[in-house]
């Protein structure tokens, strides 16, 4: 079996964590274990570029215990978990291609093993495989029947191919699933980013000022994390009805080049280009410490701040510090990576349970429905949001009550008025 890992001895390891993970997995492991009796997805290949975690395991092997045949690539060069790659591939025979730090060409070279499976079926958290195949594999695009989506970037960047009627099968947006970005990006993103500056920086954020930029649902989940450990917050945004919202939760609200000032902390989750730039950098305090939690390093403009930087050195994992010209010294995490998986774990299993079992869901419904669904970015069906949301519930022990005869005719009238 053809494969690209760290390390095959650290398989043992790998496969301890991802039981550890499964655990907090249930809604997971009960569509698994439907999969198995019933094979929806007998005969497919899967292509999957995915950040290279437990959880991810888990979705691995639902999707292979329903007969597809899957094939594994990270989805960013710092977010495989060495030791659950090896896993993979030692205990369920799956092709990995995806090593911790890799460099951009054998981040590359990864995704185009994944294509020369010639997969079915794409899978991705950034839309970087989907886009590969567009513009380097066209050839293989007849054979794709469909694919999905998990981050708010890659649906981004696949509505924009839609536009532009350049995307050539269709797409779930799974990230667009209530049951995804409800929880995922505001329970998941606010915990996991909080936990991967901490981890790096060993800092307190009580009684700091702590600066975000970007307020859709990743942004208020890391608010109301920094929040409630005593950060004083502070949000910078560009859509007027996204800062009012910010400032009606309680939160401060103002221009960057304002927050650049007073800021100890900051992060990025605008899924946009070069947010943080120079001019702000050359404001900043010496000591603040800037990192990014969206899915591309491309949110932080590090070109720039290497033009404006006379000193850079590595000053503990996943910290740089850049002295500026005539300026402040400032301190880089994880590469301006996402911090949440460069420097820790990711999203907690219990909250990736529902984004992965939309994946699983989604993948179902794109094989029962081939050859029949629009050439375009679509939602998770209602259908499927609701059935997730209900199996959470029933797996954490919560009941809830039904509608009566009486309450769904009422409802479905227009009759009765005052």
């Amino acid at each position: 079996m053809n494969h690209d890992i760290k390390d095959i001895n650290l398989a043992s390891k790998g496969n301890d964590r991802i039981e550890w993970a499964a655990k907090s997995m249930p809604v997971l492991e009960l569509i698994g274990e439907r999969f198995k009796k019933e094979q929806p997805l007998k005969g497919l290949r899967l292509g999957l570029c995915l950040h290279v975690t437990t959880e991810t395991a888990s979705l691995c092997r639902v999707l292979k215990a329903g007969g597809g045949e899957v094939y594994l690539c990270a989805s960013n060069p710092l977010s495989t978990q060495d030791e659950v790659a090896a896993a993979l591939v030692k205990f369920d025979g799956i092709p990995v291609f995806a090593v911790k730090g890799e460099d951009n060409p054998t981040y590359y070279k990864h995704i185009h093993s994944v294509l020369d499976a010639k997969p079915h079926m794409t899978m991705d958290d950034g839309a970087d495989l989907l886009s590969t195949l567009h513009a380097e594999k066209p050839e293989l695009l007849a054979g794709v029947i469909g694919g999905t989506e998990e981050t708010t970037t890659g649906i981004i960047r696949l509505r924009a191919m839609a536009a532009e009627k350049a995307l050539k099968y269709p797409v779930v947006a799974v990230n667009d699933a209530m049951t995804k970005h409800f929880f995922d990006n505001r329970y998941g993103t606010g915990q996991s980013t909080i936990d991967g500056i901490v981890r790096s920086t060993n800092r307190l954020l009580a009684g700091s000022v702590f600066v975000i930029s970007g307020y859709g649902w990743c942004g208020r989940g890391v608010a109301k994390r920094a929040s409630g450990m005593g950060a004083r917050v502070v949000v910078t945004e560009v859509d007027p009805l996204k800062a009012l919202e910010a400032i009606m939760d309680g939160f401060n609200v103002m221009t960057l080049a304002q927050a650049a000032k007073i800021g100890d902390f900051f992060v990025t989750v605008t899924g946009d280009v070069n947010v943080i730039r120079p001019e702000h950098f050359k404001l900043m305090k010496s000591g603040a410490i800037v990192c990014n939690s969206g899915h591309f390093n491309v949110e932080l403009d590090l070109e720039g701040l290497a033009k404006v930087t006379e000193k850079r050195r590595e000053v503990r994992d996943f910290v740089e510090e850049y002295v500026i010209k005539d300026g402040p010294t400032v301190y880089l995490l994880g590469e301006g990576r996402l911090i949440n998986l460069a420097a820790a774990e990711g999203h907690p299993s219990s909250v990736m349970d529902m984004s992965f079992a939309n994946q699983a869901l989604s993948a179902e419904y794109v094989k029962r429905h081939q050859g029949k669904l629009p050439l375009e970015v679509f939602a998770v069906p209602e259908a499927i949001d609701r059935e997730i949301a209900r199996l959470k519930l029933k797996s954490m022990g919560y009941e809830i009550d039904t509608l009566t005869e009486e309450q769904v005719k009422y409802l479905a009238s227009w009759k009765s008025g005052t």
